[in-house]
């Protein structure tokens, strides 16, 4: 039987967590985790209107609603439930699906059984997995619900990604209109004419917010190429002096106006409801901006780890936001109608020169406030590309030591011309909050839905109730922020609807577009005889060296190659079927990421090979793949007649082996030219690699002359040279189909061709490569 993968291999890159290493990744995480959080404050209150404040009372009750959103959403449900849903130390929405897909088997990402069967398998005690069982069949009874999954998967993804867009903009322009005003402040001292006063605030309001905010956006988008470590230590020391700060001066104010302390209360909730109207249930829609960044603080879980995030959060972010808020209530209540802007977190700032001091403080802190929500959709982005839900970009990992931590160029560009077209074209604070306040709570609604399955089948006693009162509680505290969201929906909350649906027909059209190639060439592929059993009359010759073809499909031989056959009759001596295969976890342990099987009789030499990776694996890239194959094929080799009486020789059978044989022995010699990338400067250099032969181990009575033979030909057929097959398919859609499904296949086929990536990630040979054409129509 084909060995399995326990949880505890798939642990195998997570070392056990000193607390050392918890607080070097606690101070790192401030600077990209926590400064989404840490900002808020900037733009909760100052998005109000203060014309629809009817009195300070009410302001009281508004920060009710914000003390128990911040104890109930980011610290309850995230840092103490969601928390322990993540897949191996990786967190998010597609996170989540990755687990309902192995717990209920409701994936519909194109992939074989043979490669997933193995994953499926799962440790469980029999009442466990009878729980789980009636769960699942609730969940799988109907294909249209696997279906719903995956949208809402993707619905989560794309409102993380709009996020990352608002965010940035949202939190600079609230600091670049803390400058304008806080220079308006400084007029009087050089001019005492009341029209060259409003003169100086006209110019300023023209040429000081929305041009030093595009100026701080593009420096913010520079730096993501500097990788998640080094911005998180450049960025911890001002998140920790902000929150500093802004405790240090909510606590003068709460001592001055302590009576804010009572609003702690859930009884000013209450009174609020309990008078609500059109006008006040818009002020909600500002208040759950009190708790953006919460879902990032998922989202970002792979770029640190879950005790440094949550500990941070409990000790530091969530005390310091409490006091910031309160004392920030208790300000405002106390001057409400003083002016127009007393609702803004500088006007709590009393004393003259630390309100300098504050509008420093915010410029930066507004740089860090952006990043959480940068990394957050480098991770989802990658995440849904690596489960072929997202066109191909690039993805750089910018760290050996926390894999999680990537880097994907093209959407960093992209982020930064969306933010910035954003910024330019709105030109209004209160229309940018709507807007993220309307991404901020339907990606935490995706999220509760998403979990409530999780529960559902995870826990063993009680999982449906438990799944029950998880969605009704969490759910209608967030279902109340979201209607309160949609009132503002002519007023900037529509252009998150508008990117969300852009994005989501990306991503249906590029999964769309997968699943019908997938089907073609399952549907399309010639067997193993076709190949070993043409007749003589055709002329069909072997040549020497390796070919490797690289196909979808993991049975059979693909479509293309057949296509290639019939027009030029030969093949190499040796031919290597690879396949990648991505699976619904995080990482592939080095040891089992190989599948090695045989097709055909030995004479044939044709091995088909997959290579199993998770949505955090970067397999793809290594200059060594090459090497490494040849390395699995040896062992299978020689492992295979050791195993002879085990081990069925037949199509689909596979043996999980990594890269760590001894059948045969690399020397290393020569040198050879290769393009790499470096990753800080992120510019392609030529270096020199040095070339990898292999030959045979010395004789030895554990290998018999028939293994010896099949080796030396494997070695021979290397040094004859190495040629790739690829298979270069374009989508048509047949005559007669229906609008959308030609709509989907012209997507694909357009995110096909402009892709900045080339489908197979190794870097090939220009001299071998070849590429056949082919047309699906589908």
């Amino acid at each position: 039987m084909d060995p399995s993968l326990s949880p505890a291999s798939i642990h195998f890159a997570i070392k056990k967590e000193t607390w050392r290493r918890t607080v070097v990744l606690s101070f790192q995480s401030l600077g990209v985790v926590y400064g989404r959080l840490s900002t808020t404050p900037l733009y909760a209150f100052g998005s109000i209107d203060p014309c629809h404040i009817k009195s300070g009372q009410q302001i009281y009750e508004l920060f009710s609603f914000v003390f128990w959103t911040l104890t109930i959403i980011p610290l309850l449900k995230y840092a103490f439930i969601v928390f322990k849903a993540d897949d191996n130390g990786e967190g998010g929405t597609f996170a989540l699906y990755s687990l309902l897909c192995r717990r209920a088997n409701v994936g519909l990402l194109p992939s074989d059984t043979s490669a997933t069967e193995l994953m499926h398998q799962e440790e469980g005690t029999p009442s466990k997995m009878k729980v789980e069982s009636r769960a699942r069949r609730a969940i799988g009874r109907y294909k249209s619900s696997h279906y719903l999954l995956l949208l809402l998967a993707l619905l989560g993804s794309c409102l993380i990604i709009c996020d990352g867009i608002f965010t940035p903009a949202l939190s600079v322009y609230s600091a670049t209109s803390n400058l304008r005003r806080s220079l308006s402040k400084l007029a009087p001292r050089f001019t005492s004419s009341e029209n060259a006063r409003q003169s100086v605030d006209k110019y300023l309001k023209r040429f000081i917010p929305v041009p030093v905010a595009c100026a701080i956006l593009v420096c913010l988008f520079m730096l993501q190429r500097y990788g998640t470590n080094r911005i998180g230590v450049i960025f911890a020391p001002i998140v920790i002096v902000w929150l500093l700060f802004i405790s240090g001066f909510s606590l003068y104010n709460i001592i001055h106006h302590p009576q804010i302390l009572w609003a702690i209360s859930p009884t000013y909730m209450f009174r609020f409801i309990k008078k609500i109207d059109i006008t006040s249930l818009k002020l909600l829609s500002n208040i759950v901006l009190s708790i953006a960044g919460s879902e990032a603080m998922f989202a970002d879980l792979g770029h640190f780890s879950k005790r440094s995030i949550k500990v941070t959060f409990i000790f530091l972010v969530y005390p310091a936001l409490v006091l910031c808020y309160a004392g920030q209530a208790a300000f405002f209540s106390k001057h409400l109608g003083s002016s127009d802007d007393v609702a803004h977190l500088s006007e709590s700032v009393t004393h003259r020169h630390l309100q300098h001091i504050f509008t420093i403080l915010s410029l930066f802190a507004s740089l860090v406030g952006s990043q959480a929500t940068i990394t957050a959709s480098f991770s989802i982005i990658n995440q849904c590309q690596a489960l072929a839900c997202f066109p191909r970009v690039k993805v750089i990992h910018t760290s050996d030591k926390v894999r999680g931590q990537v880097y994907v160029p093209d959407a960093n560009w992209m982020l930064m011309v969306l933010s910035l077209s954003i910024l330019i074209g709105f030109r209004d604070i209160s229309a940018i909050a709507n807007a993220t306040g309307l991404a901020v709570i339907c990606g935490m609604l995706v999220t509760t839905c998403l979990m409530s399955l999780i529960i559902a089948l995870q826990w063993e006693k009680n999982g449906v109730s438990l799944s029950v009162l998880f969605l009704l509680f969490f759910g209608s505290i967030e279902a109340l922020y979201l209607s309160s969201c949609f009132l503002n929906f002519t007023k900037g909350a529509w252009c998150i609807v508008v990117l969300s649906l852009i994005f989501m027909t990306i991503m249906v059209s590029w999964h769309y577009g997968t699943i019908k190639k997938y089907e073609f060439d399952v549907e399309n592929r010639v067997t193993v005889d076709w190949l070993t059993n043409l007749s003589p009359g055709l002329g069909v010759s072997r040549v020497p060296g390796i070919g490797f073809i690289h196909t979808n499909i993991v049975t059979g031989i693909p479509s293309f190659f057949s296509h290639f056959i019939t027009n030029l009759p030969a093949f190499h001596q040796v031919l290597i079927l690879l396949s990648f295969k991505s699976l619904p976890v995080t990482y592939i342990p080095k040891n089992e990421r190989y599948l090695i099987g045989r097709i055909g009789h030995k004479e044939y030499k044709i091995y088909r090979c997959i290579v199993r990776y998770g949505y955090r694996d970067h397999v793809r890239d290594v200059n060594d793949f090459e090497d490494q194959i040849i390395s699995s094929i040896g062992e299978f080799i020689s492992r295979e007649e050791r195993h002879d009486e085990s081990l069925i020789v037949q199509e689909g059978r596979m043996i999980i082996l990594g890269t760590n044989g001894n059948a045969l022995v690399p020397i290393v010699g020569g040198e050879s030219c290769q393009q790499v990338t470096d990753i800080e400067n992120q510019n392609p250099t030529h270096t020199k690699r040095k070339k990898v032969r292999f030959v045979l181990p010395e004789s030895s009575p554990k290998m018999n002359s028939s293994v010896r033979k099949e080796l030396q030909e494997l070695v021979d057929a290397r040094e004859s040279g190495t040629a790739y097959f690829l298979g270069h398919s374009h989508l048509k859609v047949r005559k007669g189909s229906n609008l959308l499904k030609q709509f989907l296949v012209m997507a694909y086929d357009f995110l096909d061709r402009n892709c900045r990536e080339t489908p197979i990630g190794l870097d090939i040979p220009h001299a071998a490569l070849l590429e056949v054409g082919m047309v699906y129509t589908i």
